[in-house]
């Protein structure tokens, strides 16, 4: 069966094709990506401008094309934080539906979450034991913990990279150096956030391990010395607290465009690399873990894996 997920994120509308079936591992048939940077769009009075919203009706047109030549059997769209948030997101949606047939369905925080914490657990396994998982996305940071597939507690908070970059550091939108007294702002208002979501996810009991996915987290372990995208998806990478903070610190100070031309840095969310260390390095301190183990699969995959277990019991 081909599967296809149309991801509307807050920097990327992403289109995944894979081959699956019930119990076996879902192969990557074809990869669309459109850099559409949505939560840019949205402006200070939360509404999403017309030139965002002419940009992801363009980007899915062309991911429903792209899906009929990959003759997916069934397709799924889904949209989660800039969408969600946007006081403009149903008006958007409707006209989505109107021009292109699509049904984005948006997910909340905690659903992200779960579906995270699934595809996390699916990769890892049951030997993982009590996990603890952390995904940065670009409007939002979801946190998840539990021993079985659905966890015990799944939260979502409004610290994306892309979200905080646009409050704390507008300067790096422009390609500048970050404000290192910006920084120490948003660091304070990160901490402000986790430390009451830290308390509950503790509650739950001591990880076994602490999983970290999503382009963020990705990033900044290579930053920190992790393998290549080219090792292929199967190669252990890590990040530790340590080598966060050594990142951090040399995100701190140079500008986003000399840190484009880096391995591992997309040119695209170059600018957001300082803000999404902020608050990992936050995440972490708070959650007293010394290392991150990297994921590939994430919210994606979640959604594919819970499709394949909805089909298999009709």
């Amino acid at each position: 069966m081909r599967l296809g997920v149309l991801d509307v994120g807050s920097n990327t509308v992403h289109l995944l094709v894979v081959d699956a079936h019930s119990g076996a591992h879902p192969t990557p048939m074809h990869d669309d990506r459109w850099p559409v940077r949505l939560a840019e769009h949205v402006g200070p009075d939360d509404v999403l401008s017309r030139a965002g919203e002419e940009a992801l009706l363009r980007s899915v047109e062309e991911a429903c094309e792209q899906a009929q030549k990959q003759g997916c059997d069934d397709f799924m769209a889904l949209a989660t934080s800039a969408i969600r948030e946007a006081r403009n997101g149903e008006e958007v949606l409707d006209r989505i539906r109107r021009e292109t047939g699509v049904e984005l369905q948006v997910l909340t925080g905690e659903d992200e979450a779960r579906l995270t914490f699934l595809a996390v657990r699916r990769w890892f396994g049951w030997s993982a034991g009590q996990l603890l998982v952390l995904d940065i996305g670009g409007g939002s940071l979801e946190m998840a913990v539990g021993i079985d597939e659905l966890p015990e507690v799944a939260l979502s908070l409004p610290l994306g990279a892309a979200r905080m970059t646009r409050r704390f550091l507008p300067d790096a939108l422009a390609g500048d150096r970050p404000d290192l007294a910006a920084l120490a702002a948003l660091d304070a208002h990160a901490t402000a956030l986790l430390e009451p979501a830290v308390a509950t996810l503790q509650e739950a009991g001591p990880p076994d391990l602490v999983v970290a996915t999503s382009k963020t987290f990705r990033t900044l372990a290579r930053l920190s010395g992790a393998a290549p995208s080219a090792a292929g998806i199967r190669a252990p990478r890590e990040l530790s607290r340590t080598g966060l903070d050594q990142v951090l610190g040399f995100v701190s100070r140079i500008e986003s465009g000399a840190l484009a031309e880096l391995p591992g840095v997309s040119a695209n969310r170059a600018h957001q690399v300082p803000a999404g260390a902020t608050v990992a390095a936050a995440a972490l301190r708070l959650l007293d873990v010394p290392f991150v183990r990297i994921c590939p699969w994430a919210l994606r995959e979640g959604v594919i894996l819970r499709r394949l277990d909805a089909l298999e019991g009709a």
